[in-house]
């Protein structure tokens, strides 16, 4: 089942964008154009203990779609088709959660993968503020609202303000890949990033193999 909203989220250009929302996975007729802004929201941040409820999706044009999955048989084969296609890059937001989600819950290894918070941590040396709302802020001079970040993502139904801050988090990593990619180049950052990138779905399996918080290139 498809809904179109009508919602206010603004886009990368500052003009709305029309919201989707469907239920258990992505109809047949949707397609996406070039790298796929990807984000989820999730009961919590324990990768134990916390389901997957939703997933966004933007191709950077002026449409969201969101993914509010079934719990009970995360049966989504258009969605795991689109995370998985290994033609297509999926921009990300600290991709490690993300990535680690769809491996556990949709038993799929999303790739390839671009994160803008890697990309942050990488170039913008001189802060430690890498959030999402911070880096939208000061690299597109744009503001996000996280107010809806902490609630009810597993309710059966999803308030207006929840779908359209969920529907923020993906409008503007195509923007903030292109300024970040320019930062990389810049400092000469660019091959160290990517293999971060390619490494992501390895930092994922440890993590959901019990080595989350556990460096294992420490020396102790």
């Amino acid at each position: 089942m498809t809904r179109k909203l009508s919602l206010t989220v603004d886009g990368k250009d500052g003009r709305n964008v029309a919201v989707y929302l469907h239920k258990g996975d992505l109809p047949d007729s949707v397609t996406f154009s070039g790298p796929i802004a990807v984000d989820s929201e999730t009961m919590g941040l324990s990768l134990i203990r916390d389901p997957l409820c939703l997933v966004q999706l933007s191709d950077g044009g002026h449409e969201a779609h969101l993914v509010q999955l079934d719990r009970a048989s995360y049966d989504a084969p258009n969605l795991k088709r689109v995370l998985s296609d290994p033609n297509v890059l999926k921009l990300f937001h600290f991709a490690r959660f993300d990535v680690a989600m769809f491996m556990r819950d949709l038993s799929v290894i999303t790739t390839p993968i671009y994160c803008t918070k890697i990309a942050s941590k990488l170039v913008r040396t001189y802060t430690d503020r890498h959030g999402l709302k911070d880096l939208t802020k000061e690299v597109l001079g744009r503001d996000i609202s996280k107010d809806q970040q902490s609630s009810d993502w597993g309710a059966a139904e999803l308030s207006d303000a929840q779908l359209a801050y969920a529907a923020s988090d993906v409008l503007h990593l195509h923007q903030l890949k292109e300024r970040l990619d320019a930062m990389l180049f810049r400092e000469g950052r660019v091959e160290v990033a990517q293999s971060c990138f390619d490494f992501l779905p390895t930092r994922a399996a440890l993590d959901l193999a019990g080595w989350e918080e556990t460096d294992i290139f420490a020396h102790s």
